[in-house]
């Protein structure tokens, strides 16, 4: 156990050292876009275009792991959805909620600890996991966010919202990644550098973000819109918490338990790798869409702060179980 904790403390004490920096005005809030501008943008897009271009084309186009992440995606939408509209939440809040409680944290955590725990290999299930999140799981609950808005603009909000998600540089990283490994291009020298460079960046700085961005809502003065269906009780947020990191790991394990029983299988490396991206804390950039939509970020920053908290045990425990 000692040695699984000698390996995931680093990866939190960064995220406790950007929240520590933030709170403490060490490092100014207005530096937070510039941060999350450079991992967005510049250092994760060279990382997953890497670990694309690297990748065996047949396992990022593995059939298994795709049906089980995307059975276990269904599921946990609509068993959450489901709990946070009885928790009193209106459509947009329960929307994001649900997005919080289904999303793990795959970019910034996920990747970077998995390939330190795992090795290289777990890169190619992980960019599965993170397309079908991006592409399936935040569209859905970005189109039940508009459920509830009325009058004749609704269709205009969800286009406007898949067409968001369309242009994530993420998605077109790992496009691109994938189109130079299916036709076999090998990058020049001082390419290939670069991009490590930039990739070699990515980890640190994306974990320091994450605790700066949750310690910028702990400093946050803005008035939020005034809600009269919130339930911010302890208790109803520490429960979307347990459908993050257990109800979703659990989902994963029983699904591929029943596609095995039904003659399609997944290998256990693939297995595993799926089952602790689904114990990973909830994705911080839910955040940054909560405030775009005027849902309740206050409360969906709680929920990743609750998540990344609790997953520091929750995860290492996991972990040493598998």
């Amino acid at each position: 156990m000692f040695a699984i904790f000698s390996v995931t403390c680093p990866f939190f004490a960064l995220v406790l050292l950007g929240y520590l920096a933030t709170t403490r005005k060490l490092v100014p809030v207005e530096s937070i876009p510039g941060l999350n501008s450079f991992v967005l943008y510049i250092a994760l897009p060279c990382m997953l275009f890497r670990f694309g271009a690297q990748a065996q084309l047949s396992e990022l186009l593995n059939a298994r792991v795709i049906v089980l992440y995307c059975l276990a995606a269904v599921f946990m939408v609509s068993t959450a959805l489901i709990l946070t509209r009885r928790l009193g939440l209106n459509w947009n809040d329960a929307s994001f909620c649900t997005l919080v409680g289904a999303f793990p944290n795959t970019g910034y955590i996920g990747i970077p600890m998995l390939i330190a725990l795992c090795g290289p290999r777990a890169t190619e299930t992980a960019i599965i996991s993170i397309s079908i999140d991006m592409f399936f799981t935040t569209s859905l609950c970005l189109a039940l966010s508009r459920i509830g808005d009325g009058g004749e603009s609704n269709f205009s909000q969800v286009k406007g919202s898949l067409k968001a998600v369309v242009q994530n540089p993420l998605l077109w990283a790992l496009a691109l990644g994938v189109g130079v490994c299916a036709i076999h291009v090998e990058l020049a020298n001082v390419i290939d550098k670069t991009l490590e460079l930039l990739s070699q960046a990515t980890s640190p700085t994306a974990l320091f973000l994450l605790g700066a961005v949750l310690g910028r809502d702990r400093l946050s003065k803005k008035a939020e819109p005034v809600f009269t269906e919130v339930d911010d009780r302890p208790a109803a947020l520490w429960l979307i918490c347990f459908f993050k990191l257990a109800i979703h790991p659990m989902l994963i394990f029983i699904f591929a338990k029943g596609l095995m029983i039904s003659g399609w299988g997944i290998d256990p490396f693939s297995l595993k790798i799926l089952i602790l991206i689904a114990s990973l804390p909830s994705a911080s950039n839910v955040v940054m869409l909560a405030q775009r939509y005027l849902a309740n970020s206050s409360r969906v920053a709680k929920i990743i702060l609750y998540t990344t908290c609790a997953s520091f045990f929750s995860f290492s425990i996991l972990l040493k179980m598998l």
